[in-house]
Formats: structure tokens, sequence, C-alpha cells
């Protein structure tokens, strides 16, 4: 044998060894995680619907890893400030999103600008809830429903406006549609959080608003804001009389979803982990009557797969409501 074959030899077996260190050294990082505490960034403020979900599973997480979950809010720009945070992280697995899809799918959908990329960026883990949004309105308001509700805002459109969660939120798109579908004309108001929507919408700053499922509830108990419509195929446990927006002869199918991501480049061993355990949690008879008290329909359980092809097919289906409906932010 050659010096010059001994020598790319050599070179191919030290890549070799490299190669299986840095497998091996993978495999135990898998194996051994988690060993310290893992943040969840919440792209929510406190006391917000994502808020109150992220949280009450962090609880029971930490104990099926051994290692506490802590909730780290980080709202604002319609959800792009947590997802940052995420996204900049390191791919280790200490270091998770908990997000909407009004934040992940829907606002992609509408803005050229935004700084991150879903399928790209993050990975999914699990899909952790679901459940329509609800088109409120504070309790001066006289609707009584969807119709009369139009029906007042076209007669004297100066006195009315609409709040929701954010500019490119799901609550901002669907009655942007709703706008088209209709012929109304009534400005938008955004805010940083929906408990700020509907803190204004109860002292009667506001008129209109949309918000998630379990967000609205105290609101509504206490009499301050009333629902008109939820979006989706199915009515809320906790608000039962409610319509949908179909029943309501507004067909309209899309709901808001709640998710755990991971940065790219997460250990997909360490995905796996986080998505078993979390759906035995989702499984279990304690989340499933969260969700009931929350206002969401049952807990899902979904692989990382499932949960990126929902990913991709909301993707789809919010741009092509933003293209027929000729929405531009």
């Amino acid at each position: 044998m050659t010096s010059g074959t001994h020598k790319v030899a050599a070179s191919i077996l030290k890549v070799a060894m490299l190669f299986g260190s840095a497998t091996l050294q993978t495999a135990h990082a898998a194996d051994t995680w988690p060993e310290q505490p893992i943040t969840m960034i919440v792209s929510s403020s406190a006391g917000s619907g994502p808020d109150a979900l992220a949280r009450a599973l962090a609880t029971p997480l930490s104990t099926a890893l051994g290692k506490p979950v802590i909730v780290d809010n980080r709202p604002g720009a319609s959800g792009t400030i947590g997802i940052q945070a995420v996204t900049r992280a390191p791919n280790d697995g200490y270091t998770l999103l908990y997000s909407t899809a009004s934040s992940t799918v829907v606002w992609p959908s509408v803005g050229e600008s935004v700084p991150f990329d879903v399928t790209k960026d993050l990975v999914p883990v699990a899909k952790t809830a679901a459940g329509g949004v609800f088109l409120v309105v504070g309790s001066e308001v006289p609707a009584k429903s969807l119709d009369e509700l139009v029906g007042l805002m076209k007669a004297d459109p100066g006195q009315f406006s609409y709040g929701s969660w954010g500019n490119g939120s799901t609550g901002h798109l669907m009655m942007e549609w709703l706008k088209g579908e209709t012929g109304m004309q009534v400005p938008h108001v955004a805010y940083r959080s929906t408990t700020q929507m509907l803190t204004e919408l109860a002292s009667g700053v506001l008129n209109v608003g949309w918000t998630d499922p379990s967000a609205l509830i105290p609101f509504v108990r206490a009499g301050k804001v009333r629902a008109l419509a939820i979006s989706g195929d199915e009515r809320a446990p906790q608000l039962p009389d409610v319509p949908t927006l179909a029943e309501s002869g507004f067909a309209f199918d899309q709901v808001g979803w709640f998710g755990i991501f991971a940065p790219a480049g997460t250990d997909p061993d360490i995905v796996k982990r986080l998505n078993l355990e979390i759906n035995k949690i989702q499984g279990s008879e304690k989340m499933r009557e969260l969700m009931t008290n929350l206002n969401f329909a049952a807990p899902p359980q979904k692989t990382p797969e499932e949960f990126k092809e929902i990913i991709e097919h909301d993707l789809a289906s919010w741009s092509r409501i933003v293209t027929d409906a000729g929405l531009t932010f």
C-alpha cells in the first residue's frame, strides 16, 4: 500500500471515528435528557387562555420529566417576540415554545415581514388544545345575534370598532373575512393580549371583539360580555347556547389551536419523549375535565408528524382566505 493510500485510509478512518463519536454523544444526550430545568416560553400574556393551558400542562410535565418546567411569558408583536426567543435558543431540548395557531400559521399567512418560518425554524412537538374563536360584544351593545350585530354596524358604522389580540391574529382575519361577506365597514384595534381586549370591551371602551374560548368565561359570567357566535363546526362546552358561525349563516370552519414547539434541529428522540409524556397527560381524566372547564374540546393527542400536517394544512387554508378576501395589512 502506497503512502498516499495510507493517508486516504487514515483520513477516512478519522472521519468515521468522529462521526461515530458525535452519534454516540447525541444518543447519550437524548438518553440523559433532561438534566436541568426546562423553560417553556409562552408567546401570550399572563392570565390569557394560552397561559392558563401552558401552566396546566407544565406542572404534570415537570413531574413526568423529573425536572421543573418553568413558564416564561413573552407576549407582544402577534406572538413574534416569544417565538423568536425560541428560534434563537439552543436546540438542546431545554427551551420550548407554547404558542397558538394565530401566531404560528395565521400571522405568517398575512405578513411578508414575519421574521420566522414555522416550517423551518421550529419543530412541532405536540398539539395541546383546539377550539373555536368567539365573536363577542360588550353588554351595552344591544345585538343578541350575529345578524343583529351586522345590521347595527352597517346602519351606524361610525359608532363601532372591533378588537383582536393583534394584527394578523385569527380574530383579525375572521372579522376581515366577515366584513367581506357582509359589506360592513368597521375599523380594527390591535391589542397586546386577549385579556387587555376583553377588559376594554367590558368597560365599554370597545364594542366588539374576538377571543379564545377560555379567556371570555369570567367576563361572560360577570355579565360584562356577551358571546354571539363561535367558529368551527361545534359549540363550546361552557357556552352551549352560542351558535357556530355556520349556524348563524356564515360558513367558516377554521378553529384556533395551541401547541408546543422546539427549536429546529432538536434531537428527534427528545421530541419523541416530550410528545409521549404530553400525550399521556392529555389523555388523563384531569386534563379532560380541565379542557371542559376552560371551554375547549377534548384534548388532542397527536404525534409530531400529525401536528406537522395540521400546521401545513392551516398555512395553506389561511393563505387562501387572505387571498380570496383580498386582505392586505
